[in-house]
Parts: structure tokens; sequence; C-alpha cells
């Protein structure tokens, strides 16, 4: 094989596993939270920021996904989202959208060059970041933080891709989230 056409299948493998990449997901919880006294939620007020990308800023799809996954999860948790008293936890996120760029992100993934030498290899992409606050609604105090990223080339005009990557950030974002006992 031609040193073009390796470089043409490592290129094409790239925007593969690229496609294929896993979401990158974390979370922060508050000392000494304990959740068990916590009964309900509701939304917290709207985020002013704005997203800093027009596709996702625009996107009521996303939106309301995004919202009806955190309150699936939650109600599967046993967290009823309040609708006559004052709720117990505010619930508020903020999505944005950056444009990243990588060197060697294939090279670095699977420790091998290619045979003729390793030549850094610029590799730009739109990273979706998505935090996912609870605060104590009384005294303002953050209890948890999740986030998580991936990148978002070809989602955000894939209304099937975007609904499977919320639905799998939220499920991870919350999955240590302590179930109410009934």
């Amino acid at each position: 094989m031609r040193r073009m056409e390796r470089w043409a299948l490592v290129a094409v493998a790239g925007l593969v596993l690229a496609g294929c990449a896993t979401i990158d997901v974390g979370s922060y919880v508050g000392r000494s939270v304990d959740f068990a006294t916590y009964r309900t939620y509701d939304w917290g007020p709207a985020d002013a920021l704005p997203t800093g990308d027009p596709r996702l800023d625009n996107n009521s799809f996303f939106k309301d996904h995004f919202e009806g996954a955190v309150e699936k999860e939650l109600a599967a948790r046993g967290y009823p989202r309040a609708t006559t008293a004052a709720p117990d936890l505010l619930i508020h996120y903020h999505a944005t959208i950056n444009r990243r760029i990588d060197i060697d992100a294939i090279d670095r993934q699977y420790g091998y060059c290619p045979p003729a030498g390793c030549e850094p290899r610029v590799v730009a992409y739109d990273a979706g970041t998505l935090l996912l606050d609870i605060v104590d609604a009384r005294t303002h105090r953050l209890l948890r933080r999740g986030w998580a990223q991936q990148s978002m080339d070809g989602v955000i005009g894939d209304q099937d891709r975007l609904e499977r990557q919320v639905n799998e950030a939220v499920a991870r974002m919350l999955e240590r989230l302590p179930r109410k006992i009934s």
C-alpha cells in the first residue's frame, strides 16, 4: 500500500471512530449530602447564557428531549416533580458546543503509528458539553453536578443520534444518584 493510501485509510478510520466515541462523564457530589431528606424537584431559572452555537440555541427538540430525559431519570429514582408545594431540589443545566482541536488522537488511543512514522495530524471537531446541577431549593447549595462531553460532529442535524446521546448522557450523569425507597 502506498503512503497516501495508508493515510487515507487512517483518516477514514478516525472519522468512523470519532462517530462511535464514548461520552466522557463525571460528577461531583457535595460533602455529607443525604438525598433521603429530599423528596421533590422542579426546574430552576432558565440559563441566560447562550450555548455558543445557534444549531443548539434554536433546537427545541434538544431542549424538550433533554428535559424529558432528566425528568424520566429522576422519576425512576423516586423524585417526583413538585406540582403544588415548593420543591426540595432545583434542577439547572447548561449546554454548550465549542470547536476543539486534537492532535494524534487515534495514535494515542490505539498506541501505534503508521509504518511511515508518527507525523502530527490535526483533528478538529465540535465538542458538546452538558452540565446538570442539582441544588438545594432552600439554601441554594450545590448538591450534585454531573457533566458529559462528546463529539457533536454530525449529531445536531440527526434527531435519532441526538436523542441517543442525550439519553446516554443523562442516564450516566444520574446513575449514582441514590434511589428513593418508597
